[in-house]
């Protein structure tokens, strides 16, 4: 057990009515249809079938498959139904729950001006900000790239969970849909130049945070970190498990699962296999040299993560999962080509959608050993997720340049245009709304 403290909180705060009636209504989302619970990340391969909420990153099962919807192929600002101003642009994506738009800022407390992380709900309707709770943060080194508020919330019946992690510790946190703190967990310190950027995922019911550390290529004055995968009691947030894991420097990839066991990578670890109950690893494949950013993928029986570095040499891997204990797990195919760093890939069925970090689309039949379906140059670079909406796929680069392109075996048709500022985090889709975070702002697209 980590050296971490559980902090149970019930401060009350006056709250409207509308959001009384939401709580009352956040009981009754279905397990089945938040995060994948219960489910193998395959079983929603068709936009048809797809579950129409995002309350995690890049939504359901991590596929950015949004399901059913349409997608404009261009817009303009006069076409956003609302846009709301936050007080900086950070890389942390949104989610959507019981009309409650969930993520993370930052503030600067004028008292002091020390700076504050804050998770933020908007009205989805309205983008109305309708609550934010400050927790104190204490600046430190990180990636050009990255900024403070990097992870992304998860919710799961009625309550939201976020991690984040400053120069003096990480921290887990739940609260309910009103705001009310539920818990915390301090984690104690956490160590990486890169900075801190791991988020939460609810799967078999458990509370599960990939805690890795850097271990190697530090700074001077940085003690080496100890790498773990968490499992916290949704309620309590009691630690359930914690399986020691492989530190070198930190990968920031959410877990899935094949419906039978965790599924995680890592550079340390490669792709590896956990027992959801014990958190025992079950087997492991040490198939990356750099480190991986993006989230793990299950695709029929493959599990499939990418690694790489700002200096190329990036890659994807494609694993078989063992079936069995006696079974041991295989390389099926790696695509050295154009093959995304930051990014994680968006499914359609047999078709996997890869953005690379340098503006290279490439969509993949991942049924046939990653056979090459077409590639397309789109420039520019990129660190936030494809999504699908649709039979459109949504790739927007760091500069704020949006690709609307046919997600299926031809990019014929494929559109561009400016968004009108920065782009790092993903955007989310449910009931007909695009959420965008646009430089400082977050934007919500109505569509039909």
């Amino acid at each position: 057990m980590p050296t971490s403290a559980i902090r149970s909180t019930s401060q009350f705060h006056p709250r409207r009515t509308t959001l009384i009636r939401r709580a009352a209504l956040a009981g009754c989302m279905a397990a089945s249809s938040i995060c994948g619970i219960g489910l193998s990340a395959n079983e929603s391969t068709s936009g048809e079938s797809a579950p129409s909420t995002w309350t995690q990153f890049h939504g359901p099962n991590s596929y950015g498959d949004a399901g059913a919807g349409t997608l404009p192929t261009t817009w303009s600002e006069e076409d956003y139904a609302w846009t709301t101003k936050l007080n900086a642009r950070h890389v942390g994506s949104p989610v959507v729950a019981d009309n409650q738009v969930f993520l993370l800022d930052t503030a600067t407390d004028p008292s002091d001006q020390s700076m504050k992380l804050d998770l933020v709900s908007l009205d989805a309707t309205t983008g109305e900000t309708l609550w934010r709770r400050s927790h104190a943060f204490a600046e430190r080194h990180r990636h050009s790239r990255n900024t403070a508020a990097s992870s992304t919330p998860v919710v799961h019946e009625g309550h939201v969970y976020f991690a984040y992690g400053d120069a003096n510790h990480a921290e887990l946190l739940a609260y309910d849909m009103m705001g009310e703190s539920v818990w915390s967990r301090d984690l104690g310190p956490w160590s990486g130049v890169h900075g801190f950027g791991s988020s939460p995922v609810v799967i078999d019911s458990k509370l599960l945070l990939f805690n890795d550390q850097q271990s190697t290529s530090l700074e001077s004055w940085q003690t080496p970190g100890k790498s773990s995968m968490l499992a916290f009691n949704l309620k309590t947030g009691e630690t359930i498990w914690e399986t020691p894991v492989t530190s070198t420097r930190p990968s920031y990839g959410v877990p899935t699962t094949d419906g039978q066991q965790l599924i995680c990578a890592s550079t340390g670890d490669g792709v590896f296999g956990l027992d959801p109950e014990t958190g025992k690893m079950q087997w492991s494949i040490k198939v990356f040299n750099k480190r991986c950013c993006s989230s793990p993928l299950v695709v029929g029986d493959l599990a499939i993560g990418t690694c790489g570095s700002g200096g190329g040499g990036n890659y994807l891997s494609a694993v078989r999962i063992p079936q069995s204990a006696s079974e041991k797990p295989s390389e099926a195919f790696r695509i050295k080509t154009s093959a995304p760093y930051v990014p994680t890939p968006a499914v359609k069925g047999n078709l996997m959608f890869l953005i690379s970090d340098t503006g290279i689309a490439t969509c993949i039949d991942w049924q046939n050993d990653g056979e090459k379906v077409w590639t397309k140059r789109l420039g520019g670079n990129f660190g936030a997720s494809p999504i699908i909406i649709g039979d459109q796929l949504l790739a927007i680069s760091l500069d704020g340049t949006a690709h609307v392109m046919p997600a299926s075996d031809s990019p014929t048709g494929a559109q561009k245009f400016d968004l009108g500022g920065p782009v790092g985090a993903t955007p989310a889709f449910t009931g007909g709304r695009l959420f965008l975070r646009i430089n400082d702002q977050l934007c919500c697209l109505e569509t039909k």
